[in-house]
């Protein structure tokens, strides 16, 4: 409590002190772990003290809760529509500090939101000096990046602020409804890539076109720098970004197509073409070591029993009858049918979830003599720190993918083109807990003994698209150690198949068994 002993004296002693401690406590508590953002309203314990009874101000007058009131007492929270709400005050204070918490408030509500509050401290302001108690906070969630500092992450999203408000003036509504309109058509290829960015650029365009307010636009677009993902605010860096600027300087959209295909080429995508410097070898070296992700760098083959599955075969499956000694003999009036005069189903993958998958109790798919094998990987030390962009602390997925651009020989694959036994099923692993997760759609169909023979000449798939943003600054550095690493565990490796991707052309040919018999399908897409 300010400026009060914790022994309280008969003087002060039914102000109403401890409830209002309390109060700020509960007040920012309710408020959870959204995010909280500063304001310009500059000192606002002079607010504070000037509204306190003149008999009692210099009882409140501490330098303890000065400095608390100064530093936090101007932070808020901004609602879905641009609202600002005050954190730490409570219109319903004791009566002593009432006036002080509304005259605060309106104050609060005056001031502009001039960034994105973060701390690494749990506790704000400080409890207790000697014998007097002052006041304070408890952070829902403190801040917790280890690359870089507290001042540095305010500055970026401040940095953040200023671009992406320039982005919502440089490009229009109709530029970014066409944009939409090309990557929901499937006209652009790899459009998913770019497509989450899209529509949360759009959602924030519209919910600002909707507000006259200078004020509350500009609230809404700070709440959108503290809530998006990593990368999203800088537009102009981006595949979206480059995308609106073809739209925008009326290029054809047949142009727009090739120019944007040609981007998102597999081996062009955030790839670096060249070798890293000295300096970003140097910087990849320091960011290592900071986060101590070097046994993280180290991947190998993922095994069946490790992955998430969708399907696997029954245990057991329907047995072909012996017959006795006349089921040779054909009864009058029945032709003899075999699995192969049942023509060939064309589905899609949707459908065949629905429809097929529920009662399939074993399959085989047709492997061609070159198609897209893949191999799905994961972490050789499994208590490594996470660097992949789905796999996190408190939800581990260190499972990634890699698959030849073009395809690969079945051969490679120690099969044999033709029909091969399916062990499982499984997405590809961004989807496992996120099935809109911005990498696309796949999945991988497990074939019994598949490897890959050329993985020691492939590199570890360490792609700069599916590593978390902590690494983007040294991706060459990176990339070029993918380059040179070897996958473990080959000899262990049962997690290889066919996969089928959402936006690749050509489709897989399965025969899939039931209690009824047997049924060739051609999955040519995803819905």
């Amino acid at each position: 409590m300010s400026n009060r002993q914790i022994g309280l004296d008969a003087c002060h002693e039914d102000d109403g002190y401890p409830q209002f401690e309390q109060s700020i406590k509960s007040t920012l508590e309710s408020f959870g772990t959204v995010p909280l953002f500063t304001t310009n309203v500059g000192e606002l314990f002079d607010v504070f003290l000037s509204n306190i009874p003149e008999d009692s101000r210099q009882y409140y007058n501490c330098h303890a809760c000065r400095a608390f009131i100064n530093r936090f007492g101007g932070l808020v929270a901004i609602s879905d529509n641009g609202e600002t709400h005050p954190v730490m005050w409570n219109g319903n204070a004791p009566d002593l500090f009432r006036e002080s918490v509304q005259a605060m408030e309106r104050a609060i509500q005056k001031a502009k939101v001039d960034g994105v509050f973060l701390s690494k401290d749990k506790v704000l302001g400080t409890p207790i000096t000697g014998e007097w108690t002052h006041m304070h906070a408890i952070l829902p969630r403190a801040f917790e990046e280890r690359l870089h500092t507290v001042h540095e992450v305010m500055a970026e999203r401040r940095a953040d602020f200023i671009l992406l408000k320039q982005s919502m003036g440089e490009y229009p509504v109709e530029a970014i409804n066409q944009a939409l309109l090309l990557l929901k058509a499937d006209a652009l290829y790899r459009s998913e890539k770019v497509s989450g960015v899209a529509e949360w650029f759009k959602s924030l365009h519209d919910a600002c076109q909707k507000e006259k307010n200078g004020k509350v636009r500009d609230n809404l677009i700070w709440r959108a720098v503290a809530l998006a993902p990593p990368g999203y605010c800088h537009l102009k860096n981006t595949m979206i970004g480059t995308l609106l600027d073809d739209i925008v300087s009326g290029m054809s959209l047949d142009d727009v197509g090739r120019r944007f295909a040609a981007k998102m080429h597999p081996l062009q995508y955030q790839r670096p073409q060249a070798a890293p410097s000295a300096g970003n070898i140097e910087r990849a070296e320091a960011i290592v070591e900071r986060l101590g992700i070097r046994a993280s760098l180290e991947r190998r083959f993922a095994r069946l029993d490790e992955i998430c599955t969708i399907w696997k075969p029954k245990e057991s499956q329907p047995e072909a009858k012996t017959g006795g000694v006349f089921s040779h003999l054909t009864p009058k009036g029945k032709a003899p049918l075999s699995q192969t005069d049942a023509p060939q189903i064309t589905i899609t993958w949707r459908k065949f979830t629905e429809t097929v998958l529920p009662d399939a109790l074993g399959m085989e798919v047709y492997a061609p003599s070159i198609g897209n094998f893949s191999a799905i990987l994961t972490a050789e030390h499994m208590d490594a720190p996470p660097i992949i962009q789905w796999d996190n602390a408190d939800c581990r997925n260190p499972f990634s993918w890699y698959v030849y651009h073009g395809g690969s020989p079945a051969s490679q694959w120690g099969i044999s083109s033709g029909w091969t036994k399916v062990t499982a099923i499984c997405l590809q692993p961004s989807m496992w807990y996120d099935a809109n997760d911005h990498q696309g759609k796949g999945l991988v169909f497990i074939l019994g003994g598949a490897r890959d023979s050329n993985y020691n000449r492939s590199g570890n798939a360490l792609f700069p698209e599916i590593l978390k943003a902590d690494l983007r600054e040294v991706r060459s550095t990176i990339e070029a150690y993918s380059r040179s690493a070897k996958i473990l565990g080959y000899e262990e490796a049962s997690a290889c198949g066919l996969r089928l991707q959402s936006d690749a052309p050509g489709g897989i040919i399965v025969k899939v068994l039931t209690n009824l018999g047997a049924v060739v399908y051609n999955i040519d897409r995803w819905d």
